[in-house]
């Protein structure tokens, strides 16, 4: 029935394992737990004692292939008709919380994302930016995940059918961090196939340093300007895209000549005040806009404007 699906990099999984085995023991339905180590170098071997459980099989990858290659991958490996994908650093928080899912399996449910929360504090200001962005932007009930249901989508927990996966995968082409999951929702509304949104989260139990949270945000960046040169219906896309959607309003209305020279000036003490602990998400949002303004020129995305020079205007 279910292949429960956990990539694995540098993160020992054994309490989200043995909950997961607990939980679905006690439903009526064949599982299974599936664990690909992303080529990691810690916590290999708290993660291998893990086949210990009959339920687990624990596959290690000889080099790290990355978030989206290593979702397709456990096409290989499961042996169910629902893959159940969850990350690593994902806490349960119910004891319904695989009783939930039998259920939209039941259904016969195509895609579901069950939702994310986070922690009541960060812990540290080294950690609030974060768990801030976390708490506001991402943990959001299904109600209201639902008024938007594929931009919406986020990889951490959510149930699909294997063979829609078989048919849509994740992009392969998306090798370092971020957005794989906004391209595959698009993929997804592309062949008519609408996320369900339940109320069923995981807990995020880790969360980066303010500084790697910036490094990730921008890799995410660069991954939207390259998604943009293989796509070929680059306004779809863009209209699931809050910032590349104002980036081109802000391009058509001839503002690129005034926003890149001030943007020059003042993204490196805006990135200073956020990996220093001011976690104003406001000044997060200029931040980001501002990278996304001047990598343009440096990764040349094609597809918002097929002239190079207007795109550097």
């Amino acid at each position: 029935m279910i292949s429960f699906c956990i990539p694995t990099y540098n993160y020992d999984v054994s309490s989200l394992v043995i909950e997961l085995d607990r939980q679905a023991s006690l439903q009526d339905f064949p599982y299974e737990i599936i664990l690909i180590d992303d080529f990691s170098e810690e916590c290999k071997e708290e993660n291998s004692k893990l086949i210990k459980i009959t339920s687990v099989q624990y596959i290690e990858l000889d080099q790290n292939i990355g978030r989206a290659r290593v979702r397709n991958l456990f096409l290989n490996y499961a042996r169910f008709g629902y893959l159940l994908f969850l990350d690593c650093d994902s806490e349960i928080i119910s004891d319904d919380f695989v009783k939930g899912y039998y259920a939209e399996a039941i259904e016969n449910s195509k895609v579901v994302c069950g939702g994310r929360v986070y922690p009541e504090s960060p812990g540290s200001k080294n950690k609030k930016l974060h768990w801030k962005y976390g708490v506001f932007r991402e943990s959001m009930p299904a109600d209201i995940r639902s008024t938007h249901p594929n931009k919406s989508f986020m990889t951490n927990n959510f149930l699909v059918r294997k063979e829609i996966l078989n048919t849509i995968k994740f992009d392969e082409r998306i090798t370092q961090y971020g957005h794989e999951d906004t391209l595959f929702g698009y993929y997804l509304l592309k062949h008519s196939i609408r996320i369900k949104h339940i109320d069923n989260p995981v807990l995020h139990g880790f969360l980066e340093d303010n500084s790697s949270f910036v490094d990730k945000t921008e890799s995410g960046i660069i991954n939207l300007i390259r998604i943009l040169n293989y796509l070929d219906d680059v306004a779809g896309f863009m209209e699931g895209v809050r910032i590349l959607q104002f980036y081109k309003g802000i391009q058509s209305k001839g503002l690129l000549l005034i926003a890149k020279p001030l943007f020059y000036l003042i993204c490196p003490q805006v990135k200073f005040l956020l990996t220093s602990g001011f976690a104003n998400l406001a000044l997060f949002d200029i931040y980001k806009f501002g990278f996304l303004t001047l990598s343009f020129p440096r990764v040349q995305p094609g597809g918002l404007d097929a002239d190079p020079a207007k795109m550097d205007d």
